[in-house]
């Protein structure tokens, strides 16, 4: 709303707020909050603002001159009224995430129950409504706050807490109130992508988010490089500029929101992935040197020594000034080298060891010494330091991400992590095999059979896949249903296939009954419902040869696979179709 310029001058901020509520002149923004792995919008967050050409166009001020003049609870409840009504009228899919200032909620004159009545109006669900507290003032009466969420879920609302790290919201709000989201704040996101420091802090927040069985969204991601270091830490839900900015007509969909990593495996499931750029000190350094820099660092707990770039030892922090303890220390080792003072018996790993084969070593070793170790690269030259607890740290996150993205009825990996496992087969340059397993006539069984028994099916699929091929190296993920997806090499690839579609055969009519396994098949009705025979379930493999450079992304490797697995479908029975064509 524009009030005339004459009067805008003469307008105090109060009258303003009058002129605001009385005519509802308020603008609604919608920012879009995507998740990340369904690659999906899952909510809106409504944004209000004030008259362009008024003082309180910033909802801090809007909402700072309300409390001042006593009209919180009024410009609170007008705003979510506003949102829902709009989020409603542009048919916005997903969750509409509403501020809500807890102040409100404590007010005297705060009447419960209008936010139902907003929705009931518009025709919104409260399970799509996710009630957002918003604080500028520090909260002291916990219970009644307490109360007040629990009041909001017991209507249907999901609960989410705003800013965490920022102004007076904190660990505490998150342990009391236990929301069902909390939001990060914008300042442990940016350049997180660049710093270490932040990556370790939000990777103890998502600890603890799993404890409270709470989920986390990051806010104010503005650059690609943020979203893909947030995508990698599995933080699933992301808001910021980078998607999409406030706008007062939201976009339904997210073109930017693909992501595979291209990154080699030797950063994701190896030494390289825990390395830390520690400065080593070369054997020509004097003792006094090292001696200071372990006194200036006190963080410091071993270096590596080198001659010439290559390792020839570690000083451990400990061992090395337990030598100075005693006065004499220094008259008896300030003119030794420092080779002489170096423990020989030091873990070195290549940066592309695998992180299984580094915990091995180190969990093998008996005198409890090796806390850190060396990494080299592969022409034996220096490159960082490694600790276990970083090795465990990683171990751990990587099983607790396949735990995560596991199909839940096989425990194969999942979508996520066949789109990882493409990528790096990518990314490694080597040539290999991409293959689709299908099952035919499956829905006509499921129909006849019932749920139950489609699933014992799937999962027998699931065994037989694994059975022959993972001892021989290959991949096997389950895509959902009855799709499964194989990376295949080596040079038998397509005798082990055969091996799956002759056993398969083999194993099919023991899902049938007896009088359908005398018949050879079922009578169901088709997708078209006309009643036809169906014979027993079979396999097809549609497998497409990759050569080094002909895909660029793992997603056209599968558009082109979901066209090869059409055709092969044309064949009955149980049947591997190799893609032919050079392209």
């Amino acid at each position: 709303m524009a009030f005339p310029a004459q009067t805008l001058m003469q307008q105090s901020d109060t009258q303003w707020l009058d002129h605001i509520i009385e005519a509802k002149a308020l603008t609604v923004l919608f920012q879009p909050i995507v998740d990340g792995e369904s690659q999906l919008i899952f909510g809106y967050e409504a944004l209000v603002r004030g008259p362009s050409d008024s003082p309180l166009q910033s909802p801090l001020k809007l909402f700072g001159c309300a409390q001042h003049a006593g009209r919180l609870v009024e410009l609170d409840l007008l705003c979510r009224r506003l949102a829902i009504q709009r989020f409603a009228e542009l048919g916005l899919p997903a969750h509409l995430f509403l501020n809500v200032m807890p102040a409100t909620i404590l007010e005297w004159d705060f009447r419960q129950g209008a936010t139902i009545e907003y929705l009931q109006d518009a025709g919104l669900s409260p399970d799509r409504v996710v009630i957002e507290l918003t604080e500028h003032a520090p909260i002291h009466d916990y219970d009644l706050m307490r109360n007040a969420v629990t009041h909001y879920r017991d209507m249907g609302f999901k609960v989410a807490l705003d800013d965490l790290g920022a102004g007076y919201s904190g660990l505490r709000h998150w342990a009391e109130l236990r929301p069902d989201f909390v939001k990060i704040d914008r300042h442990f996101i940016e350049s997180i992508d660049k710093d270490s420091l932040k990556q370790q802090f939000l990777r103890s927040i998502i600890d603890v988010s799993r404890n409270l069985g709470c989920q986390l969204i990051a806010e104010g991601i503005e650059t690609q490089e943020e979203y893909h270091a947030l995508w990698e830490m599995q933080l699933t839900y992301l808001q910021g500029y980078h998607f999409a900015r406030p706008s007062e007509a939201p976009p339904h969909k997210i073109d930017n929101l693909r992501y595979t990593p291209q990154r080699q495996p030797v950063t994701s499931h190896s030494a390289a992935s825990i390395s830390h750029p520690i400065a080593a000190i070369d054997t020509k350094c004097k003792l006094p040197t090292l001696l200071d820099r372990f006194k200036h660092d006190l963080g410091l707990r071993c270096v590596a020594l080198i001659s010439e770039g290559r390792p020839v030892g570690v000083i451990r922090r400990n061992d090395f000034l337990t030598l100075f303890a005693n006065p004499f220390a220094h008259s008896l080792y300030a003119k030794s080298s420092l080779d002489a003072l170096a423990d020989k018996k030091m873990i070195v790993a290549r940066s592309d060891t695998s992180l299984e084969q580094l915990s091995q070593w180190v969990t093998e070793t008996d005198d409890g010494r090796h806390e850190d170790f060396v990494i080299v690269d592969e022409d034996g030259l220096y490159q960082g330091m490694g600790n276990i607890i970083d090795l465990l740290r990683e171990i751990t996150s990587q099983r607790v991400r396949q735990a995560r993205h596991a199909n839940p009825l096989t425990g194969l990996p999942g979508n996520a992590l066949i789109n990882d496992a493409l990528a790096s087969q990518l990314a490694e340059g080597r040539d290999f095999v991409a293959a689709y397993c299908d099952l035919d006539q499956f829905k006509a069984y499921n129909d006849t059979y019932g749920y139950a028994h489609g699933d014992e099916v799937i999962i027998a699929v699931a065994n037989l896949l694994q059975s022959t091929l993972l001892e021989h190296g290959h991949f096997v993920g389950h895509i959902g249903g009855d799709d499964f997806m194989l990376l295949l090499s080596g040079d038998d690839w397509q005798a082990h296939c055969q091996q799956i579609l002759d056993r398969f055969e083999t194993m099919a009519p023991s899902f049938y009954r007896p009088d359908d396994q005398a018949a050879g098949g079922i009578c169901s009705e088709d997708r078209q419902g006309n009643p036809q025979f169906f014979r027993f379930i079979s396999l097809t493999l549609a497998a497409l040869p990759v050569k080094f450079g002909q895909f660029s992304s793992a997603s056209a490797i599968a558009d082109r696979l979901s066209e090869l697995k059409s055709h092969a479908k044309r064949t009955p029975g149980n049947n591997l179709l190799i893609e032919r064509r050079q392209r």
